[in-house]
């Protein structure tokens, strides 16, 4: 067993490994103050040769043991995984795909479980440096390895790797991995930080980055097995040059149709001929010709770029497309927009709920309520395509993630809005940037919806093309250019500052500067697309849709909560059917009270606190005769609440009976004169209506 070891804001950050997982690849315990990762990678003997891309598998899960709970549900176990480790498992993917070598096609797999969880200490940031040191010692080809740490602006300080708790009041929260001169990925949200502030995040990570760094370049001096070699080439040299002999004039002039429908076909085109023409002397030759006709694609895309300063459509490298919006397109729903960026198109629709709707969070770290879902969905048809409709895939809960972080921060406090909102971004055309589409989406259709959000906001997608010293910056990046480039910068936020950022890169790092100019182009662009938005709407309609429920909050003694409740829930169920309102009493005394209409609201609140108030001496009440006496009449003024009319106080003259005045079931207007010692409440019965005369 080796184990090594590192201070990191006070706390010990160990690696270790030798002890468990043996039969992996590579097998590395991460701890971080009591919070425990096993991290575990595994590659198999066979290599996909044909596979275009690198086949790795990422799978981040958390054990409820590790909290000392038992799962809920029939079965008491781990079910399929929750958002947050389908989540985590991106994270962790997405710094180290770069790090393999081109050629490497063998089936790969990262695993991760959180064996211990001690509430003060996030997981994310071990199942990284889990993954990198994992197969930093093991046989599978990596260039890393990596670090990670977050940075959290904490009362206005920054702080690497903050306590959750203290994550909870972050300004910023920006999670950083890189190597020791450079940054590879970058994900997290900021209450519209500037540029300036998320530079100063990255420069203080930088050096932790670098320690961690060091600590697996330790273990893997321990530990190290010899790495498995990758072929140089994959494609034969004979059939390469014939092919690119064949197509590369062709290609070249495909690249010059800006449409993009029109040159996937003139590609698709090219790819059949050159097959059908190469089939007899190459029986098995269609995934090698398919890899080289990317490649001469790829080239070509990239040459233009960097040279040329050209764009498969046509546009300069710092324009956005043309953009549309509108608002209000569906006639039933709460708010709804419909956002148009060139070839991507967002149709955002948002619904407002009760306080019922909320989502139950259950991690093994956290028990809470989540009044604010983003929920993003790409259809098969956004880029014509055949495909079953299943469940959202992790790409659509990784976009819709980031959405919902980038808007999170412009929602109003739930004791000023006590709605639970839902947007739901249905993509219904992309060609790149869907999930930047979706933030100015469903801002327009918040907007739209009457939430009073803090400010308008919108995302914009940079991309990058990098050779060697060469570099160049684009604005808006198509789906070919997220393809074929080396960055997906994605940037969102408000004209103050920025809310949601992502960095994803092909390349195994870039240096600080160049990520700067990017992240500054970003922000510039973007503030063009709300000054755009702005022409359709700029701020929140006043009042929310007549067909969203209408919800109230306030307070009532704790004292009170049961006698609202009644017993085995008997008064508010009563309120409840008698209104068709919804109701619901929290711990310290607050009742939000919701309702299809205006009327059915006022009565709900009319009843419950009806129920709570205290007869008030000198104020009038519509009362009903409950019973009569020889001597007065009692009158029930409030719920539960009688008073006595004296006999002397029910008419303006002398009667001789009760009955000759009132009757029981009758409503009259009466005054309270007095509550004695014993809280006996005294009534006086109201003469003259015109002139509020009493006895």
């Amino acid at each position: 067993m080796h184990r090594v070891e590192l201070d990191v804001n006070g706390r010990i950050l160990s690696l270790e490994t030798g002890l468990v997982a043996r039969q992996a690849s590579g097998g590395v315990m991460v701890r971080y103050g009591d919070t425990v990762v096993l991290a575990s990678a595994v590659c198999s003997k066979q290599v996909n040769q044909w596979q275009d891309f690198l086949p790795l598998i990422v799978d981040y899960r958390e054990l409820a043991y590790a909290a000392g709970k038992i799962p809920g549900g029939f079965f008491k176990r781990e079910g399929k995984p929750r958002d947050k480790e389908i989540l985590t498992s991106r994270l962790i993917d997405r710094p180290i795909r770069p790090f393999f070598p081109k050629n490497f096609r063998n089936d790969t797999q990262i695993t991760s479980f959180l064996l211990s969880a001690d509430l003060e200490n996030e997981s994310d940031i071990l199942g990284i440096i889990g993954a990198s040191a994992a197969l930093t010692i093991s046989e599978i080809p990596f260039f890393g390895p990596i670090g990670a740490v977050r940075v959290g602006k904490i009362d206005g300080s920054l702080v690497v790797n903050p306590l959750l708790a203290d994550l909870e009041r972050a300004s910023l929260n920006l999670v950083i991995c890189g190597t020791k001169d450079a940054i590879v990925m970058l994900e997290g949200s900021a209450s519209e930080a500037s540029v300036e502030e998320i530079e100063k995040a990255l420069k203080l990570a930088q050096p932790e980055i670098v320690r961690i760094i060091e600590m697996q370049e330790e273990l893997q001096r321990y530990t190290s097995k010899p790495k498995l070699e990758v072929p140089e080439e994959i494609v034969p040299k004979e059939l390469e040059a014939e092919v690119r002999d064949k197509v590369t004039a062709a290609i070249i002039s495909a690249n010059n149709i800006t449409d993009k429908e029109e040159r996937q076909d003139t590609l698709m085109d090219i790819v059949e001929k050159t097959v059908a023409e190469l089939s007899e002397k190459y029986p098995n030759g269609r995934g090698p010709i398919l890899e080289v006709i990317d490649t001469i694609i790829r080239e070509d895309t990239r040459r233009r770029i960097i040279e040329e300063k050209k764009r498969l459509d046509g546009r300069a490298i710092d324009e956005i497309r043309p953009i549309s919006c509108a608002i209000g397109v569906l006639p039933r729903t709460h708010g709804s927009a419909l956002f148009t960026r060139g070839q991507t198109q967002c149709l955002a629709v948002t619904t407002l709920g009760t306080k019922s709707d909320e989502q139950i969070i259950d991690d093994v770290e956290i028990e809470k309520s989540k009044s604010f879902m983003l929920h993003y969905n790409f259809p098969p048809f956004a880029t014509g395509e055949v495909k079953p409709l299943r469940g959202p895939s992790r790409r659509e809960i990784g976009h819709g993630a980031l959405a919902e972080r980038s808007l999170e921060p412009l929602l109003p406090k739930e004791d000023s809005f006590p709605y639970t909102i839902r947007v739901v971004s249905d993509i219904l055309e992309s060609n790149g940037s869907s999930s930047m589409a979706t933030v100015c989406g469903a801002s327009l259709s918040l907007m739209d919806a009457g939430v009073p959000i803090k400010a308008p906001a919108a995302g914009i997608a940079m991309g990058l093309v990098k050779e060697n010293e060469k570099y160049t910056i684009l604005t808006d990046i198509i789906g070919a250019e997220d393809h074929y480039g080396d960055m997906d910068f994605k940037i969102a936020g408000t004209k103050q500052g920025i809310t949601g950022i992502q960095l994803d890169l092909k390349i195994p790092g870039l240096p600080l500067p160049i990520l700067t100019e990017a992240l500054t182009r970003g922000f510039t662009a973007y503030q063009q697309i709300l000054g755009i938005m702005a022409k359709t709407i700029d701020k929140p309609r006043q009042s929310i849709s007549q067909y969203a429920p209408r919800i109230v909050v306030f307070k009532i003694p704790v004292d009170k909560i049961g006698d609202v409740i009644g017993p085995g829930g008997k008064v508010i169920r009563k309120i409840i059917e008698e209104t068709g309102v919804e109701i619901d009493i929290e711990d310290d005394g607050s009742v939000t009270i919701a309702a299809p209409s205006t009327e059915a609201l006022e009565a709900g609140k009319t009843k419950v606190l009806s129920i709570v108030q205290e007869v008030e001496v000198g104020k009038i009440y519509k009362g009903v005769v409950k019973r009569i006496t020889k001597f007065g009449a009692f009158v029930e003024v409030l719920p539960g609440k009688e008073g006595l009319v004296h006999i002397s106080r029910l008419a303006p003259f002398r009667i001789r009976r009760v009955e000759d005045a009132v009757r029981v079931g009758e409503e009259i207007e009466v005054k309270c004169i007095g509550i004695d010692e014993l809280g006996r409440v005294n009534l006086s019965r109201v003469i003259d209506e015109k002139v509020k005369k009493y006895r």
